[in-house]
């Protein structure tokens, strides 16, 4: 009899445990502390099932800002060609074919998902409480600073977090204050082009392709038009600064000189994506126009394949500069060309050129930035450095720094788009080379610039101590505690920057690698636990050291992009599926149309 009862109270353990296991909606619907149900950890699909419940979708009618920008009577009126290109037919796969987790790797998983979420919600409150409206959070005083033109940066950045993240109340709040954010005023002179493109325009579209509330799109647009009142120009190319007051006049915008070359060049997925949403080609045509002239003179710079660092717009002058990288200040030009690949396809020459600018450049970014450095225990990996022409030729300086990091994930990404196994490979390597870096440094954390040992083979490079030595002497930036194959720490900060868990999350989904998941969880612990405040976390100062001074510094980048590419390698692998959705430079998902 007892073996019989024992043998029922298993085989009813099996069964139950294979309900959890095997049911999808309901299994994670459990009540929150406060009564509330939580959102399960499940796909885009069915979250969207329960943050998009028209039951619990309160009734929201947007503001319209004081200036109406689609009114603008432009003196150089952009082109109107060419037209948006149809949908894609179809795209190669992206991501890993994913098995089910086991119950207990499962209950690890979400175990991590919830400290994410635990970590956003803190700052998520402080941010309502003490700077609402505001730009961003200082995460040490519980101040506020008002940096990208006073339209509430953080609110905006964090919606589609938000929505991830299951916080149905607190999106819809962020939903009611984004309807009465006036784009008619800015708190300065000059908007930035870049910073309001990314943030702005690609946090709105980006929660409306998720919820598909017409608020959203209806402000998308204002910003929109805000933004295409930047290419009321001359020569029709954008201004990197929109003088406010004078874009309304619409008398014409004069084209800055020199400006850096990623400011020009992040602008295709977000006027693309607004003009597949809204029917109207014409931001698509303006942003067209504009990457016509990289394209054209792609091969004519010093080095081939690549554009310097700086160029001059008000001449559409690509090519004159010898500075090339693919870190700040290029880094997002290049991460958009096979995103907007992904986006856009290949059916006519204003969609294919997107593929043509991302083989070259991918092909010549391998040849003269990447390295192999040298290091203790001869780990295969990769770094990106820079790359000086000179007289004599091409110099590559073994500088790297965390803005670099997002380019191993957009190599496994391009691998997978073009079909390219060298491509997925150097992303492997490019991303375990910032895992290596995190791991090194006592904090845990890399620093936002440093430099390594150049090995003169990628193929194969043994540790040599006096090579360190003497190389390390020639670095006035080197310090004893440094850990070995490292010269410098130019720049020690963490700035709670993304890009190293940025290119893990893309590893992870795309190979299904479980060594990348195991990163990003002692990365996420390192950070956390060097960056918590009262109120949030704060940028530090060393991570060549353990216990940094912090500084009260939180860029609202920190909850649009860092937590929730945290969140998302511990969350469902369909949730934000890399073959549903493009991400844009802010860590902002917009859906992929397809036929």
């Amino acid at each position: 009899m007892a073996r019989f009862r024992a043998r029922y109270v298993v085989f009813g353990a099996i069964f139950i445990i294979s309900l959890y296991h095997f049911l999808p909606f309901e299994r994670n619907e459990a009540f929150g502390r406060e009564g509330h149900r939580a959102a399960p950890n499940l796909g885009t699909d069915t979250l969207a099932k329960y943050m998009n419940d028209p039951k619990h979708i309160p009734k929201i009618v947007a503001t319209e800002s004081s200036f109406a920008w689609n009114k603008v009577d432009f003196r150089y009126p952009p082109p109107r060609e060419p037209l948006l290109p149809p949908p894609v037919t179809s795209r190669p796969r992206i991501q890993h074919k994913f098995d089910r987790d086991s119950p207990s790797v499962a209950a690890v998983q979400e175990k991590r998902r919830q400290q994410v979420k635990l970590v956003f919600e803190k700052g998520w409150k402080s941010y309502r409480s003490q700077a609402w409206m505001k730009d961003a959070l200082k995460p040490l005083s519980g101040n506020y600073v008002d940096q990208f033109s006073g339209w509430a940066a953080t609110l905006v950045d964090s919606l589609d977090t938000l929505w991830m993240m299951g916080m149905r109340t607190e999106f819809y709040g962020a939903v009611e204050a984004v309807a009465t954010i006036d784009f008619g005023r800015s708190t300065a002179e000059s908007v930035n082009m870049f910073e309001t493109c990314i943030r702005y325009l690609g946090g709105l579209i980006a929660a409306y392709d998720l919820s598909g509330h017409e608020v959203l799109k209806m402000k998308a647009i204002e910003v929109g038009d805000l933004l295409y009142a930047g290419f009321n120009t001359r020569n029709g190319m954008p201004v990197d600064f929109i003088g406010f007051e004078a874009a309304k006049e619409g008398l014409g915008l004069r084209v800055e000189d020199g400006v850096v070359s990623a400011s020009p060049g992040t602008i295709t997925l977000e006027f693309s994506r607004l003009s597949q949403i809204t029917g109207d080609s014409k931001y698509f045509s303006a942003v067209s126009k504009l990457m016509d002239v990289f394209h054209e003179h792609q091969n004519e710079t010093k080095l081939p394949g690549m554009w310097p660092m700086m160029v001059h717009m008000r001449d559409k002058d690509v090519v004159s500069g010898y500075q090339f990288t693919i870190a700040g200040n290029a880094d997002s030009l290049y991460e958009y060309l096979p995103k907007s690949h992904a986006m856009l396809g290949s059916a006519d020459a204003s969609s294919a050129k997107f593929e043509t600018m991302s083989r070259t450049f991918m092909n010549t970014a391998m040849n003269n930035l990447f390295f192999r450095p040298m290091t203790p225990g001869s780990e295969d990996i990769l770094i990106s450095g820079n790359c000086d022409v000179l007289e004599d030729g091409p110099h590559l300086d073994p500088e790297s720094e965390h803005l670099s990091c997002f380019i191993g994930g957009l190599y496994a990404l391009g691998g997978r788009l073009f079909e390219n196994d060298a491509y997925l490979e150097a992303g492997v390597k490019l991303t375990r080379g910032c895992m290596y870096a995190y791991k090194s440094m006592p904090s845990g954390i890399m620093p936002e610039r440093y430099n390594m040992i150049k090995c003169s083979s990628t193929k194969s490079c043994k540790w040599n101590e006096d090579t360190w030595i003497s190389e390390r002497v020639k670095r006035k930036e080197y310090k004893e505690h440094l850990p070995k194959g490292f010269t410098t720490a130019k720049d020690p900060r963490y700035i709670l920057r993304p890009e190293a868990i940025e290119s893990v999350f893309i590893l992870w989904r795309i190979t299904g690698k479980e060594e990348f998941r195991e990163a990003a969880w002692e990365m996420f612990q390192a950070v956390v636990k060097a960056t918590d405040t009262k109120y949030a976390n704060a940028a530090i100062e060393d991570v060549t050291v353990v216990g940094s001074k912090q500084t009260d510094y939180m860029e609202s980048f920190w909850m649009a992009e860092t937590l929730k590419y945290f969140f998302l390698v511990f969350a469902d692998t369909d949730l934000i599926s890399l073959d549903d959705f493009v991400l844009n430079t802010e860590a902002h998902p917009f859906r992929l149309s397809k036929v």
